[in-house]
């Protein structure tokens, strides 16, 4: 692999690393061999032994941190498993919304086992998922009735901001797994989600670090 394929990083040092992981590039390996370039692999060409922190789902642009060492890692992951690290998404989604509105989706989510990878609400067996969102203005529309938001998950369940904006009605444009095409014309090819912001302490340092990347739509 050419090492002109290393993803762009905006932030690096003795510890960490911040890129940004561009869409359709899964994060990690996946099982069938044409899903083994990912972020990780690409990223170990200039720094080996990269170590996975948290994820974004393949069609997801934007904004990830890696270790660069075991504990650099533990100190990470127990930061976003005890919700200390803040982290912002702007999206394009179906339907017109007022501008100016503002809310919270908490709405349970768990496997939708039939149907995997798909997620789905679930008030019985679902995990508790809580996301803020608001409008905002800004950029063209990728189709016509499209609401561009602003949106703050405060848990990181699988799919949760895919799941929650289509349970509402409005789902992300270019969304193919829960949304069907007819519903957003001219949706383009891509998923309309990208991982905006990233606010942490720096496990060495004790550093708070910012981090914001905007969206390529």
């Amino acid at each position: 692999m050419s090492e002109a394929l290393v993803p762009r990083v905006i932030h690096a040092d003795d510890s960490l690393l911040v890129a940004v992981k561009p869409a359709g590039l899964p994060a990690v390996p996946g099982r069938p061999a044409s899903l083994q370039d990912c972020m990780v692999s690409r990223l170990a060409l200039r720094w080996p032994g990269v170590r996975v922190v948290h994820r974004l789902d393949m069609a997801t642009s934007g904004l990830m941190v890696f270790a660069l060492d075991a504990a650099t890692q533990v100190a990470l992951s127990r930061a976003f498993e005890r919700r200390e690290v803040v982290k912002r998404y702007e999206a394009w989604v179906g339907g017109p919304w007022p501008h100016g509105s503002e809310g919270s989706i908490d709405f349970p989510l768990a496997p939708d086992w039939p149907r995997r990878p798909r997620q789905k609400v679930c008030t019985d067996s679902g995990r508790p998922a809580l996301t803020h969102w608001r409008t905002f203005a800004g950029g063209e529309p990728p189709c016509q009735h499209a609401t561009r938001l602003l949106l703050l998950p405060i848990t990181g369940r699988t799919h949760q901001l895919r799941v929650h904006l289509a349970a509402l009605g409005h789902p992300i444009v270019g969304d193919t797994l829960y949304a069907q095409d007819e519903a957003l014309p001219g949706a383009g090819s891509r998923l309309m989600l990208h991982a905006s912001g990233l606010e942490f302490t720096h496990p060495a340092s004790g550093e708070a670090l910012h981090f914001a990347d905007p969206p390529p739509f």
